[in-house]
């Protein structure tokens, strides 16, 4: 799995010299402000608190107090935050964004996008939602469609921002490893490395490429300089352990598997490689069920289909592998063999 950033949108306002509720609303919110800055969350909420019990209808306390919590990553109850705020004001752009971002933490991707579609009427030309645009059509498998969004945010993204031009070249180059244009994905990439050598998503996407082209020494260097860069990665340490278990090296696949899971137990890409460990143990039964656990948080795994169905075949349920079977040829992933595709006739 790639990982990628989200960007949040907090509402600040400078404190007014004026008198009465409108300066206390203003002041609780700024307080409120300063400790979200400092990752004082528990202060945070108190402030924001404070200024929604002055006015229950104040959509940027409502808005921010979601941020707190999301950046706790509780997203449930900043998604019940983003709610409030936009019942207030139904087009507050900053809380539309920031429930768009909490859908996609959810993986309810459909309502990500009709809030990224009401900004993009209310406001056409940010850069923002045209960016977490491209990651949620990428997590839906449209990835023509992220293209597309990609590149209308690098267009509407000032060359002064050179973080955030790199970062979508990056992910423009995910889209065309997810497409297998390998070679495009890697010319991409390679021009990206020469404006900054110190992105490790470059080296995580290389090793993607390498993995998927059967060139496992290489793809191993790839993914360690990833590591190297961004040690507490997940889904970097995942990665190699998918590595790992192409090459049956299963100890070393654990144990890299098994820090993933522990350092972000919502990682659906984790339990999968985990059912593949277990597949690759011959214990059926608990790779049936960690890969069922993999499709349920997610069902845009890549190649989920065709483990699952591996797992039913193993544990004698033809029926249930020959249906995951055709979903993971329809969804190209060039797993399925001739003989597989025989066996279900």
């Amino acid at each position: 799995m790639l990982g990628q950033s989200r960007i949040l949108l907090l509402f600040f306002v400078a404190l007014c010299a004026c008198e009465g509720k409108e300066a206390r609303l203003h002041k609780f919110l700024l307080k409120g402000n300063i400790a979200s800055r400092d990752r004082n969350w528990e202060q945070a909420m108190y402030y924001y608190g404070e200024a929604i019990r002055l006015e229950p209808c104040y959509a940027d306390a409502w808005n921010n107090l979601g941020t707190v919590y999301f950046q706790q990553q509780r997203f449930e109850k900043a998604m019940e935050n983003y709610d409030k705020a936009l019942n207030c004001r139904p087009k507050f752009i900053n809380a539309l964004l920031n429930r768009a971002n909490t859908s996609y933490e959810l993986k309810e991707y459909f309502r990500a996008i009709n809030d990224l579609e009401k900004v993009i009427e209310l406001k056409p030309d940010t850069s923002v939602t045209y960016f977490t645009l491209g990651l949620t059509y990428t997590r839906m498998r449209e990835f023509t469609k992220a293209l597309d969004a990609f590149e209308r945010s690098s267009k509407l993204t000032s060359a002064k921002q050179e973080n955030q031009k790199i970062e979508l070249a990056v992910n423009h180059a995910i889209v065309q490893y997810y497409l297998k244009n390998f070679d495009e994905a890697t010319t991409e990439l390679q021009k990206v490395a020469k404006q900054n050598d110190q992105e490790p998503n470059i080296y995580n996407t290389l090793s993607l490429i390498e993995t998927e082209l059967g060139h496992y020494a290489e793809a191993m260097n790839f993914i360690n300089e990833a590591i190297r860069l961004d040690p507490l990665q997940s889904y970097y340490v995942n990665n190699r352990g998918y590595i790992f278990l192409l090459q049956d090296a299963l100890i070393s696949a654990e144990a890299d598997i098994n820090f993933s899971i522990a350092k972000d137990p919502n990682n659906a890409w984790a339990y999968r490689n985990k059912g593949i460990f277990y597949l690759k143990k011959n214990d059926f039964g608990s790779a049936e069920r960690l890969l069922k656990q993999a499709l349920e948080m997610d069902p845009f795994v890549d190649k989920i289909h065709f483990y699952l169905g591996m797992a039913y075949l193993k544990n004698g349920k033809k029926e249930l592998a020959c249906s995951s079977f055709k979903k993971s040829e329809k969804l190209n992933d060039k797993m399925i063999t001739p003989d597989l595709l025989k066996s279900c006739k």
